[in-house]
C-alpha cells in the first residue's frame, strides 16, 4: 500500500519529512512536489529503485534523469562546470530549470548519458524538496512524472495515488503543481542551447 503525507508546503513538518527520507533510504520511490510538475524520486545510488523508477515512467537508459541537489555548490561534485557556466547556473537557480552538464566520475555510468557522459542537473525551488534534500544530505534522482501515453504531467497529488497505488513508496501531498515541466538548457557546448522550453524563463541563459 502506498503511503500518503500531507506536507505543508512552505513550512514542512520536520517528523514528515523525515519519515519520507528513512523510506527513500530504505530504497523506496517517491511521487514529491517542485516547482514545476511532481516528480519520482529515489536515491542516486540505488540501483535497483532506479531501474523501478524507469520502468514506471517507461523510458530507457538513454533518457536523462535528473540530478536534484541541494545548492550551487553542489553541483560541482556531479559535473564540469567553468567559470561561465557557474555564472550562468547562479543567475537561474534555484527555479525552474534542468541544466546538461557533462558528468563527473561520482556519477554513477548508468545514470549518465551512454554515449554522451552528460547528466541533467537542477536545484529546485520547492521548501519540501529542499527539506528531503537537507534530511538525506546527499542528492536525489528524480524524473518529471508522466506516466506511459498520457499527453500530460501528473500534477495533482490525489491522482498521483490513485495511478500509482502499490507501484510506488510514497506519495507526498504538498499541493497541486503546475502543468508545465522545467525549461530543459543544455549548456556542454559553446554557447547555450534551448531543448525545450518549459516553466522557465530560458532568456536568463541568453536564449
Amino acid at each position: 500500500m502506498t503511503q500518503y503525507f500531507e506536507i505543508h508546503p512552505v513550512n514542512p513538518q520536520p517528523r514528515l519529512v523525515r519519515q519520507a527520507a528513512q523510506i527513500i533510504e530504505s530504497g523506496g520511490i517517491v511521487a514529491a512536489p517542485t516547482d514545476s510538475a511532481y516528480a519520482l524520486v529515489c536515491r542516486l545510488d540505488d540501483k535497483g529503485a532506479v531501474e523501478k523508477l524507469r520502468r514506471i515512467r517507461g523510458v530507457d537508459e538513454k533518457h536523462h534523469l535528473t540530478l536534484l541537489v541541494r545548492d550551487l555548490s553542489e553541483i560541482a561534485t556531479y559535473a564540469r562546470v567553468d567559470n561561465r557556466q557557474y555564472r550562468q547556473l547562479k543567475s537561474a537557480m534555484p527555479g525552474p530549470y534542468t541544466v546538461i552538464l557533462e558528468a563527473t566520475k561520482e556519477v554513477p555510468r548508468r545514470l549518465s548519458h551512454p554515449s554522451r557522459k552528460t547528466i541533467g542537473i537542477r536545484v529546485p525551488e520547492n521548501p519540501i524538496l529542499l527539506a528531503l534534500l537537507e534530511e538525506l544530505g546527499e542528492p536525489l534522482i528524480g524524473t518529471t512524472l508522466q506516466l506511459p501515453d498520457d499527453e500530460h504531467m501528473l500534477s495533482d497529488p490525489d491522482e498521483v495515488r490513485e495511478r500509482l497505488d502499490r507501484q510506488i513508496d510514497l506519495v507526498i501531498d504538498g499541493g497541486a503543481g503546475t502543468l508545465e515541466p522545467t525549461t530543459i538548457v543544455d549548456l556542454t557546448g559553446p554557447e547555450p542551447e534551448l531543448l525545450r522550453q518549459g516553466r522557465g524563463d530560458a532568456s536568463v541563459f541568453g536564449l
